[in-house]
C-alpha cells in the first residue's frame, strides 16, 4: 500500500481520504475586537461570503456577444452562465475560489468542479484577452473534492504570487472531482479514463471540465492555453490526457504520478487499457512526430516518492525525445504530497519552463 501524505494527516494511496473540517468564528463581537486588539482573526472568517453566488459580470470582464474574439486568438466566454457559488478566499490576495455543480453534456457524469481566476483576470488591461487554463487534479479518492481548492495547500497563493512576478503565467484554475465516487475500502479508482461500462471520467476531465471554463470565461482557443497539473493519481490522470489529446492540451506538471494504469476496473479490457497507458500513448505520439507536448516530473527523495522515481526516470529517459519534451526535478527532502509539490513547481523550475511554452494574456493596445 502506497501513501499520501497530505501535511495534516495520513491517508491510504488509493485509499480513504482525509475529510477536512472548516470552522468560522461564531461571536462576530469578540472577533472583532480580538481583531482590534491585533488577533489573528481574518477579516475573511468573520464577514464570511462563502455560499454567497458569484455575479459573472463582475468577474468575466470583456465585451462582445458570445464566442467573438478581437484578436482571434481569445475564446470570449461561450455561455451559458454557470451558476457559481464562492467557497473560498485566498487570504493573500482576496481572490475568491468558486464552485459548480456540473452536469457533463459529454460524459453523462454529474459533479463538483472548483474554479479560481488570477488576479490580472479583472485588470481592465486585458479585459479583451484570453488566460490560460490549468486543469488541477488531487491524489487519492479526488471525491467528494478536490483538495487542491483547499487554500491552506496555497496552490492559488503561490499561482497568484508566481505571475506577478513574472515567474509562471496567470492560469485560471479548474479544479474538478476525480473520480465518480469515493473509493471507500475497496480502493476502487477509474484512472481518469472511459472504462468501458464505467462513468467516462476521461471525458469528464479533458471535455466537459474545458467546456465549462470556456462557457464562464476568456479563454485561449488553441491548444497553447491548456495544461494539467496534478499528482499521485491525478499526475496520472493529467499526464495520460495530455499524451492522448496533444491537439487540445500542449503540458502537464505531474508530481509522484504512476506511469501506467492499474485500476482493477480494466479487467478483460486490454485494447482500452493500452490506449490510456502513457508509454503507449507517447510511442504514439514519437511515431507520428507530434505535435511536441512538455511533459513535467517532479518526485520527493521520501515517503513512496523513492518507489514512485525509477519508473518516472525510466520514462522520461525511454519517451523523452522528438516531440515529447520532459523535465524532471527532484524535490530534496520533500515526500508525496501537495504541500512539497506546491513550492517544488516554482523551485524546480517547472512553472517557469511549462509558461515559456504556452500562451498568456495579450494586453489591449
Amino acid at each position: 500500500m502506497r501513501y499520501e501524505e497530505t501535511g495534516t494527516t495520513r491517508t491510504g494511496r488509493r485509499g480513504r481520504g482525509a475529510r477536512r473540517r472548516r470552522w468560522i468564528g461564531g461571536a462576530v463581537a469578540l472577533v472583532v475586537v480580538a481583531a482590534v486588539a491585533g488577533g489573528a482573526a481574518s477579516y475573511f472568517e468573520v464577514f464570511s461570503d462563502t455560499g454567497d453566488t458569484v455575479r459573472l459580470d463582475d468577474n468575466a470582464g470583456g465585451d462582445g456577444p458570445p464566442g467573438s474574439s478581437a484578436d482571434g486568438l481569445t475564446q470570449m466566454p461561450t455561455g451559458p452562465e454557470p451558476e457559481l457559488k464562492i467557497a473560498a478566499t485566498i487570504p493573500e490576495d482576496g481572490s475568491k475560489v468558486m464552485v459548480t455543480t456540473l452536469a457533463g453534456k459529454k460524459s453523462g457524469f454529474t459533479g463538483k468542479v472548483w474554479l479560481w481566476l488570477p488576479p490580472q483576470y479583472k485588470d481592465p488591461k486585458y479585459a479583451h484577452s484570453g488566460f490560460p487554463v490549468m486543469v488541477a487534479l488531487p491524489g487519492g479518492p479526488g471525491f467528494p473534492t478536490n483538495y487542491w481548492m483547499d487554500r491552506n495547500l496555497k496552490l492559488e497563493a503561490s499561482i497568484s504570487k508566481w505571475s506577478q512576478d513574472g515567474s509562471s503565467l496567470p492560469f485560471i484554475l479548474a479544479m474538478p472531482v476525480l473520480n465518480p465516487q469515493s473509493d471507500g475500502k475497496e480502493g476502487l479508482y477509474w484512472d481518469g479514463s472511459d472504462i468501458p461500462g464505467q462513468p467516462r471520467m476521461g471525458t469528464w476531465l479533458t471535455e466537459d471540465v474545458p467546456d465549462l471554463v470556456r462557457s464562464a470565461f476568456r479563454t485561449i482557443k488553441s491548444r497553447d492555453g491548456w495544461a494539467f497539473m496534478g499528482n499521485s493519481t491525478g499526475g496520472f490522470a493529467g499526464l495520460k490526457a495530455v499524451l492522448q489529446k496533444p491537439d487540445r492540451f500542449k503540458a502537464v506538471i505531474a508530481g509522484g504520478p504512476d506511469i501506467l494504469p492499474d485500476s482493477r476496473l480494466w479487467q478483460g479490457h486490454a485494447k482500452e487499457k493500452l490506449d490510456n497507458s502513457p508509454p503507449e500513448l507517447a510511442r504514439r505520439l514519437i511515431d507520428r512526430k507530434g505535435p511536441e507536448v512538455y511533459l513535467a516530473f517532479q518526485v520527493g527523495t521520501k515517503g513512496s516518492d523513492v518507489q514512485n522515481r525509477p519508473p518516472i526516470e525510466k520514462f522520461v529517459q525511454q519517451y523523452g525525445k522528438g516531440p515529447v519534451k520532459t523535465r524532471f526535478h527532484v524535490d530534496e527532502g520533500g515526500g508525496h504530497d501537495a504541500y512539497s509539490y506546491v513550492p517544488g513547481m516554482h523551485d524546480g523550475g517547472l512553472i517557469q519552463w511549462i509558461s515559456a511554452h504556452m500562451r498568456g494574456p495579450v494586453p489591449s493596445p
